[in-house]
């Protein structure tokens, strides 16, 4: 059994995948070829926003973004402390200090309420300059964007938006990646919309910002590549990579509609045995992961050992919290305390989901969890 298995998903669309390789190949157009901006135009209108700008990958597009809006050293960044680790990366990479906040006991999504108190410790306490929120749809489920904007509004901060695990979820009929001032998300193989390495791209609504991520994101280019106006990256998604997303972009919601299914199954089976997830009335999940959490870390650890003796793999996302990463350790500040991340990141363990799971295979894996709580 694959946690996420992309060799399925090449058998059944090999064709379509095979032409869009073999076309780039033949034409020999392997940077900034046409696919790359026919991707552009139809991920914007697929998500409902004027611009996209594919880049190399997911970092690279946070950090684009805050470099585009002139975060630098005196600014305050708010970061959830349960996400993965290039969500607050960016964040010193342009001078900036990180400020982790802690997530909703139910969808570890960011916490409007510690949210607010940490901008209120940042203001109240520290010479910081809140600048940015940065709203991670953790596994797949955007966050909550009502609140989170009020917030935003009040204390005239900037939203981005880190839909790298969301793209393809949706609040109401809006999609993921069109809720932040600007918003991205990352095309790393295993997420909803996977390319064949790393790849990334940045939304906006923004004309100005627009040009500017433009520009930063091909060594600061002006008229042409050879006419450079401010420090960029070297951060181009590759036509190659472009082919492969437009060809999956074309099955991506028949995939979503089977990952609500099997999610849907899941619940259904282990609702009672352990704890599962929670999706918000008028969400829709595109399901990175299936995330459950036991009672305790040996809990945790006696069943991942269980179900890999039964040929069924698991992983944790994430085993550490944000604030406790030795990387941040010259950066911190300590605003508000995270005790729903340090307890959630020792308990959740996911399951495998991706949208190739056939019915006897979900029954063994919801069996062996619910076998070994009994």
């Amino acid at each position: 059994m694959e946690f996420r298995d992309l060799k399925k998903q090449y058998q059944m669309h090999r064709q379509e995948i095979d032409n869009a390789i073999k076309t780039v190949v033949n034409e020999a157009h392997f940077i900034s070829g046409p696919q790359v901006t026919q991707l552009e135009e139809k991920l914007a209108a697929y998500v409902g926003v004027k611009h996209c700008i594919a880049c190399a990958n997911g970092t690279d597009a946070l950090q684009l973004t805050l470099m585009a809006w002139g975060i630098a050293a005196g600014d305050a960044v708010f970061v959830p402390d349960f996400t993965f680790f290039s969500s607050g990366e960016v964040v010193p990479l342009v001078g900036a200090s990180p400020v982790f906040v802690d997530i909703d006991a139910d969808t570890y999504n960011i916490s409007p309420e510690s949210l607010e108190r940490a901008i209120e410790y940042v203001i109240q306490n520290t010479d910081l300059k809140p600048r940015v929120i940065v709203a991670v749809d953790l596994f797949g489920q955007p966050a909550d964007y009502e609140k989170i904007r009020r917030i935003a509004d009040k204390y005239d901060l900037l939203v981005l938006e880190d839909a790298a695990q969301g793209f393809g979820g949706r609040v109401g009929e809006r999609r993921a990646c069109s809720f932040g001032d600007i918003s991205i998300t990352s095309f790393f193989p295993a997420k909803p919309l996977g390319c064949y390495g790393d790849g990334g791209a940045v939304f906006t609504d923004s004309d100005e910002w627009a040009d500017l991520l433009r520009s930063l994101h091909v060594h600061g280019k002006g008229g042409d590549k050879y006419d450079n106006i401010r420090i960029g990256l070297n951060s181009r998604l590759d036509t190659l990579q472009a082919a492969v997303l437009l060809a999956k972009l074309d099955f991506l919601e028949e995939e979503l509609v089977r990952c609500d299914q099997i999610a849907a199954e899941y619940t259904r089976q282990l609702a009672g045995a352990v704890k599962v997830p929670v999706i918000r009335e008028g969400m829709r999940s595109a399901w990175a992961q299936y995330t459950i959490c036991l009672e305790s870390t040996k809990e945790r650890e006696y069943l991942m050992a269980f179900l890999k003796e039964a040929g069924i793999p698991t992983a944790v996302y994430y085993k550490k919290p944000m604030h406790l990463q030795q990387a941040f350790a010259g950066h911190l500040i300590e605003a508000v305390p995270c005790v729903q991340t340090e307890d959630i990141c020792g308990r959740c363990v996911s399951l495998p989901m991706h949208p190739y799971l056939e019915e006897e295979q979900i029954e063994a894996v919801c069996k062996q969890v619910t076998r070994l709580r009994k």
